[in-house]
């Protein structure tokens, strides 16, 4: 069934030790989730746990350390929450890393970083509790954080981080209708400004692509980034997601001021597009031989 509350439900949530993840997680637990962070960094899975120390729910509230590209190991703590939990209700794909720097300067190793985490860490979420979501019976259901730099024409230098978060948007939008045959909604969080440690991409980056990276320069001077006062609290951002999931809503979007851009690109695509009314092509069917 879709999710209606969420007392007792079983979340997963990657990068959720700390920013947007973290501030999901304070919100689902209070509101009567199970919360498991999964998160690559000890040091913010520490801090996090420490936070929830002592609080009513604390005992609801578990960690784990996760790379999300590593599919031995997110398939490993797959495993881990059917033994635990007999599967989860809710995973909130949340893992992402804030890559920029210059177009001319970008190497193979920061589009793998790039679409390596923001694509990739997605698409091992579905791979590997889609089958345990569907096996329980229970429902369920899965967001996916993107940005509304997905949704807008952004700076070359935000390339890399626009096309790979437009991805998990098409991705996204594409499986919903599928998955709701199978009562497993399906939402994508759009945010804008909100108080996280994104910023701290180099070092969130593996070894072997750091070695050889075009953006090292950048990533220093992108890891000393002030996050302004006015920007968006985590656990407002944690609330408009479980009221999202409550909702079953496609777009979960944080801010409004990208409103006009967003609409600029849409007209000009719209503009582009020939008027006349033309019957769909038949894009070929399968037959047996």
């Amino acid at each position: 069934m879709p999710i209606s509350d969420f007392d007792g439900k079983i979340a997963f949530i990657t990068g959720g030790a700390s920013g947007i993840g973290l501030g999901i997680a304070r919100v689902l637990s209070d509101r009567g989730a199970q919360v498991v962070l999964a998160d690559l960094r000890q040091d913010h899975i520490d801090k996090a746990l420490a936070g929830f120390a002592g609080g009513g729910r604390s005992n609801a509230v578990s960690a784990l350390q996760l790379d999300v590209t590593n599919r031995t190991a997110y398939r490993e703590a797959a495993q881990r929450m059917q033994d635990e939990f007999g599967g989860i209700d809710i995973l909130v794909n949340n893992a992402g890393v804030g890559l920029e720097g210059p177009i001319l300067e970008a190497t193979y190793a920061d589009y793998d970083f790039g679409f390596g985490v923001n694509v990739g860490g997605v698409i091992n979420g579905f791979v590997e509790f889609l089958p345990q979501m569907l096996a329980h019976g229970r429902g369920g259901h899965i967001v996916s954080t993107a940005s509304l730099a997905a949704e807008v024409v952004m700076p070359s230098a935000m390339a890399i981080y626009g096309a790979s978060k437009a991805a998990v948007c098409h991705y996204c939008e594409s499986v919903k209708a599928e998955l709701a045959e199978k009562d497993i909604g399906v939402s994508i969080l759009l945010p804008g400004p909100v108080k996280s440690n994104i910023h701290e991409t180099q070092q969130n980056r593996p070894a072997h692509l750091l070695e050889g990276s075009g953006y090292k320069n950048s990533e220093a001077k992108l890891a000393r980034r002030i996050v302004g006062d006015n920007w968006m609290e985590p656990e407002e951002a944690g609330r408009l997601v479980a009221e999202g999931i409550l909702a079953n809503s496609t777009y979960i979007v944080t801010h409004g001021f990208y409103k006009p851009a967003m609409a600029a690109r849409a007209e000009a695509v719209l503009a582009a597009t020939p008027d006349q009314a033309e019957e769909a092509p038949d894009f070929g069917q399968f037959r047996d031989e």
